[in-house]
């Protein structure tokens, strides 16, 4: 299974987000440390979620890594977050 849809399915099993962006952004490290040829190394979320409210930043982040432990590390070297309520999404325009 390729790891976006790892991630996807991972991220969607723990915080049922009503909206949940995936990027690849793995060449654009081509050269730096954990870069793979094959790629699906660095990666930026958009999570919004009901289950942040209430919660900050850092906490929103751990509940994150928490659902991708078994993949933090290897094969996902970077992780790039953002952690918003349905609430903030709306205001913020993302």
């Amino acid at each position: 299974m390729a790891v976006a849809e790892t991630i996807r399915r991972k991220l969607e099993t723990a915080l049922s987000p009503e909206r949940l962006e995936i990027v690849d952004e793995s060449h654009l490290h081509k050269g730096h440390a954990g870069h793979r040829p094959e790629g699906e190394t660095h990666f930026r979320v958009t999570v919004v979620a009901t289950a942040f409210a209430g919660r900050s930043r850092l906490e929103r982040q751990r509940l994150i890594t928490a659902a991708l432990r078994e993949e933090m590390g290897n094969p996902i070297h970077a992780l790039s977050m953002k952690a918003l309520t349905p609430e903030e999404a709306a205001t913020s325009g993302r």
